[in-house]
């Protein structure tokens, strides 16, 4: 079964041109034979990169493709729902883009779908960054290394500039096609829960510092969407999580994590790439009798990386299960990113499922 599959592109943004197309063409026995963009002239550029046989500028017309096996989604999130949903009722496997959706009841929508449709692949593009590492950290905690959580303290910086007049409006910006997500919060709380496990409890504090921003007509216009964001979370495993998010703090440090627990600490520390998705990553700990930190190197056998389009299509093909990112994560993120909203927005403490 499936010894050949061919896939339709739905979105054909920056990562779905750098990954997962050239990605999926180097798999043997995949073709993809269909792309739909925003339009036919970017539609057609696609198709003409990648020796691609079909371009329309309706994604309609990829969804009823009979032909097709399977849908990549990488459109932005507020289509997400909607074509999962009509490429699973089509009978197409589905990857979609991260984040999952706008918010946590489309979520809950396209999870059910899939369950509608067990045979059917359902895949969303995991959050990439800490994959090299992810291994080697959770067998230190699960080991012991740590002793029981106390807290995990985080801050995240997209850059380290001041606030900027009149920055773009990105899409990002705007909440009717990104919905609830915000900066890098989403990608980093799943790499948490791969870690430590979620949250039960959020408060948070947001502000917006940019305003207003530049559209691309050159017209100024405002967002809602935090540029800066405080979060205290109680979390299932026991202790606390302390994260920071900021696009607007000037000469602030590399991201880093910091684990702290009973018996010892775990520091992950950034170095931000070319690739914004992949940065260099280093783990640090110490252990109590310890004055100092220490180098923790990932052994050859612990190294991820990105293997996303492998998974999804040996999954059709019944050759391995989805570890990066099952529907049942992406619900667990995105209600994560709607009490984050509820709790800035109402000044209360949401607990969560």
């Amino acid at each position: 079964m499936y010894e050949r599959i061919k896939v339709g592109i739905i979105g054909a943004g920056a990562n779905t041109t750098l990954k997962h197309i050239p990605l999926l063409q180097k798999i043997p026995g995949v073709e993809v034979v269909s792309v739909a963009n925003r339009s036919v002239k970017s539609s057609s550029a696609v198709a003409s990169q990648f020796e691609i046989k079909n371009y329309y500028d309706n994604w309609l017309k990829v969804i009823e493709d009979s032909s097709l096996d399977a849908i990549v989604i990488g459109t932005w999130p507020y289509l997400h729902k909607t074509l999962t949903i009509e490429a699973l009722q089509s009978g197409k496997h589905v990857l979609c883009e991260a984040r999952m959706c706008m918010n946590s009841l489309e979520a809950e929508e396209m999870l059910s779908c899939s369950k509608k449709h067990p045979k059917l692949i359902a895949q969303i593009v995991p959050a990439p960054h800490t994959l090299p590492i992810d291994k080697t950290i959770k067998r230190l905690i699960s080991s012991g290394y740590i002793g029981d959580l106390i807290n995990l303290r985080g801050m995240v910086t997209a850059g380290n500039d001041f606030p900027k007049k009149n920055e773009d409006f990105h899409w990002r910006n705007n909440r009717d096609l990104s919905g609830n997500n915000i900066m890098q919060m989403g990608i980093w709380y799943e790499a948490i829960m791969r870690w430590i496990g979620p949250a039960k409890s959020v408060l948070a504090n947001a502000q917006t510092i940019m305003n207003p921003r530049l559209d691309e007509t050159g017209n100024f216009v405002f967002t809602d969407i935090p540029d800066h964001l405080d979060l205290l979370c109680e979390m299932i495993a026991g202790g606390t999580a302390n994260l920071q998010f900021t696009m607007v703090s000037g000469m602030a440090p590399e991201s880093e994590m910091w684990i702290h627990g009973t018996k010892g600490v775990l520091v992950i520390k950034t170095e931000t790439t070319q690739d914004a998705g992949a940065p260099n990553l280093k783990i640090y700990g110490a252990q109590k009798g310890q004055t100092s930190l220490s180098e923790i190197l990932v052994p050859n056998d612990e190294q991820g990386s990105w293997r996303v389009e492998d998974e999804f299509i040996n999954a059709i093909r019944g050759k391995e299960e989805i570890t990066h990112t099952s529907f049942t994560d992406g619900v667990k993120y995105m209600k994560f990113t709607d009490a984050i909203f509820e709790s800035y927005s109402n000044g209360v403490k949401i607990n969560l499922d």
